[in-house]
């Protein structure tokens, strides 16, 4: 068992069904079947049409020493990287840390600008998490999803704070937060609502 040093986060945004991203994703639909163009406006537009509302748990977003997320969240390439795929963010990606993405396949490190630095994990979601927390220097280490690498640490009881950002509307399937998780005991820290969106944060328990 990995031996806590800073906080386990995990930050995502779901409809109030639980979903953080419809069926048939593609490259050129990451969110898949969302209600709108595939991009994910509808369950982000807290971000992007109402910043200023929720200023705070923006600038709260990418503030932990390292970040942990799936392949799938990475991008579209499957199977063995037979293309140069350098994540969705473009050259100077928002977190400026460590990000360490679960993958199946090895892959040298890819450096970015803004000193964003992309590290490939072959050896589980422990092994992920060991190297972010060494990385953070015992700062919080944040798993950004999706949902389904979300799922993983919190089945493994490796997750101490849940954020969540539940967006006014319904994807009916898809990619759902709590997929095959035991039952948590959750402790509820905040919750704010805004025009398009209700923040809530818990403390998790197994």
């Amino acid at each position: 068992m990995t031996t806590p040093t800073g906080k386990v986060i995990c930050d995502i945004t779901i409809s109030a069904d639980g979903y953080s991203a419809g069926l048939d994703q593609t490259e050129e639909r990451p969110f898949g079947d969302d209600g709108g163009d595939g991009s994910g406006a509808g369950l982000h537009a807290w971000m992007f049409d109402t910043p200023d509302e929720n200023r705070a748990e923006i600038d709260r977003l990418n503030t932990a020493g390292a970040f942990i997320m799936g392949r799938n969240m990475f991008g579209p390439v499957r199977g063995a990287w037979d293309r140069r795929w350098n994540g969705w963010w473009g050259g100077d990606p928002p977190f400026h840390a460590p990000v360490f993405v679960l993958t199946h396949h090895a892959r040298e490190p890819q450096p970015m600008d803004g000193g964003t630095t992309y590290h490939f994990v072959t050896d589980g979601i422990v092994s992920a998490l060991d190297r972010a927390r060494t990385a953070a220097g015992g700062g919080e280490v944040t798993v950004l999803g999706g949902a389904t690498t979300i799922n993983q640490y919190l089945a493994a009881g490796l997750i101490h704070e849940l954020r969540l950002h539940i967006a006014p509307l319904t994807l009916g399937a898809g990619t759902r937060l709590f997929e095959g998780v035991p039952p948590l005991r959750l402790e509820q820290l905040t919750a704010r609502v805004a025009s398009r969106v209700t923040h809530v944060t818990y403390r998790v328990s197994t």
